[in-house]
């Protein structure tokens, strides 16, 4: 006796989706569409980090828009401090800079997630971010080693972010 199964593979479903439905302890599939944009596209119902969030609300959208700049400001700030005074140990020294290290690349990659919703509200709030993080955090440590001052002000705790 054979028998088609519902549950085969998710791979090519041509855009649907099934997910399990269970109401009485029965298995039950319910198909969904599931659309993503691959272009930019402009507006406040967009998903982004998190399935159903912000939701259709502008004030969620607007709320969604300043957790992704600061993500972006914090990911500059962390790039550019200078939060290791000279003369701690290098076991202290390599263990906060691994932390830092750490959470900025777990900044970043929420940021690079946030920017693939491809919704051009949350790209530029990403790249304002980051440009307003460069200018408070950057360029004060550019000043500070071009003004003639000691050349450990040069460098800061973590390595440049490189591609």
């Amino acid at each position: 006796m054979a028998t088609t199964s519902t549950t085969s593979s998710h791979h090519d479903l041509g855009g649907w989706s099934e997910t399990p439905f269970n109401h009485t302890g029965n298995m039950h599939f319910r198909r969904r569409k599931i659309f993503m944009h691959m272009t930019f596209f402009w507006g406040h119902n967009t998903e982004v980090l998190f399935q159903g969030w912000p939701g259709t609300r502008s004030s969620m959208y607007a709320l969604s828009l300043v957790f992704v700049f600061f993500l972006a400001f914090v990911v500059e700030c962390l790039s550019n401090c200078h939060l290791i005074k000279p003369g701690t140990s290098n076991a202290v020294a390599g263990t906060l800079r691994t932390a830092m290290y750490t959470l900025r690349s777990g900044l970043s990659y929420l940021v690079m997630l946030a920017v693939m919703s491809f919704n051009g509200g949350v790209f530029l709030a990403a790249v304002g971010g980051h440009a307003v993080g460069f200018i408070v955090f950057g360029t004060r440590a550019s000043m500070k080693s071009s003004g003639g001052g000691s050349g450990s002000d040069k460098r800061t705790d973590l390595p440049p972010m490189e591609c």
